[in-house]
């Protein structure tokens, strides 16, 4: 049995960050993957996701603040550009536009509320439903490229990079935890769990977890029949949201996949997701040749109330940020889980039930 100090057992980008944080303060780490680099199993594949700021509720606006200039910093160490600026879109009632904006304007953060016509002549490629709230600061993440540098970085800090060897088993020796792989056993003084729709099969004999509600989402990428930049955008009546990648634009349905489990998915696109989607394009999007040209599959891992789950019982520290939002905190999620390894408390919002 090899000893460690700190595992960390999922390297999607909320695993991969955290090896990045943890090896920046100096820490050892070894690290394990279930599956190849850039794997799509499970929920941080890709060249796409949306960083923005517009939240209606003024902690997650502070926190993408936070997460903002961290990323700024990984882009900085890894000499690459992580987040592509392009702008991006709310609109729809639903998710209450007017109060995102009074929230970023108590942030300070620059925003500002458009008519539907205006905004339209703005962005002809798009239809609006009710005033658009744009803010300048939002961009699509390269989550392929981000995992891949802070695994550079971490690697380069003597980080111990293990892919293709998921962890079977978990079990408590005393003070510290057991890791068992198909190739060895382990013994690490504190594990990190960030797993994503693994988290409960794993952690559910040894830590009081709350529900976890797994989902295979999907999204469409359609060419735009101009070319030319286009901001992400969010339609919050219908769950939709939509953002560039490459000379495509990627529209996907926000939390309507069916439920499953991360071993039993079954990688499928559901057609009559392709249908509303593709129906949505043809009277929303009108910038967008309705057929899609691509399409895939990812799981969401959500909690009750969307929060995420970021706190330790013991020398087990569980990583669950993600509730379909959380990408854009990735290297903020990192770094606050190694405060945990050092003994700093939990967000309130992020810890888990007593």
């Amino acid at each position: 049995m090899t000893d460690v100090d700190i595992a960390v057992i999922g390297l999607g980008l909320a695993g991969s960050a955290t090896t990045w944080a943890l090896t920046g303060r100096g820490r050892s780490v070894t690290a394990f993957e279930a599956f190849a680099p850039g794997h799509q199993r499970g929920s941080s594949h890709g060249h796409s996701r949306i960083f923005r700021r517009a939240y209606p509720d003024p902690f997650y606006v502070d926190l993408t603040g936070r997460a903002r200039e961290l990323w700024r910093h990984l882009e900085d160490a890894s000499g690459e550009r992580l987040i592509t600026p392009t702008g991006g879109l709310d609109h729809g009632e639903v998710g209450r536009p007017a109060k995102m904006a009074e929230v970023l304007a108590t942030a300070g953060v620059p925003a500002e509320m458009i008519e539907p016509d205006a905004a339209r002549e703005r962005w002809p490629g798009l239809a609006f439903s009710g005033p658009v709230l744009f803010h300048p600061e939002a961009g699509v993440i390269d989550p392929d490229r981000a995992v891949a540098a802070m695994i550079r970085l971490a690697s380069a800090s003597g980080a111990n990079v293990s892919y293709e060897e998921p962890v079977t088993a978990l079990e408590r020796d005393g003070d510290d935890v057991r890791l068992h792989t198909k190739r060895e056993s382990w013994r690490a003084r504190t594990v990190v769990v960030a797993v994503g729709g693994w988290t409960a099969p794993l952690l559910s004999e040894l830590v009081e977890l709350p529900l976890l509600k797994v989902t295979q989402e999907q999204a469409f990428f359609f060419r735009p029949y101009e070319p030319g930049p286009w901001p992400t955008f969010i339609h919050l009546d219908h769950a939709i949201y939509g953002l560039p990648e490459g000379d495509l634009v990627k529209l996907g349905e926000h939390h309507r996949g069916k439920q499953t489990t991360a071993n039993t998915r079954d990688g499928a696109v559901d057609p009559a997701a392709r249908e509303r989607v593709t129906a949505y394009v043809r009277q929303w999007a009108p910038g967008l040749d309705p057929i899609p040209e691509a399409e895939l599959t990812c799981l969401y891992t959500t909690t009750k109330n969307e929060d995420f789950i970021i706190d330790r019982r013991g020398p087990i520290v569980v990583c669950s940020a993600c509730s379909g939002h959380g990408a854009k905190f990735a290297p903020l999620v990192g770094e606050l889980v190694a405060d945990l390894v050092a003994g700093r408390p939990p967000l309130p919002r992020f810890a888990l039930p007593t």
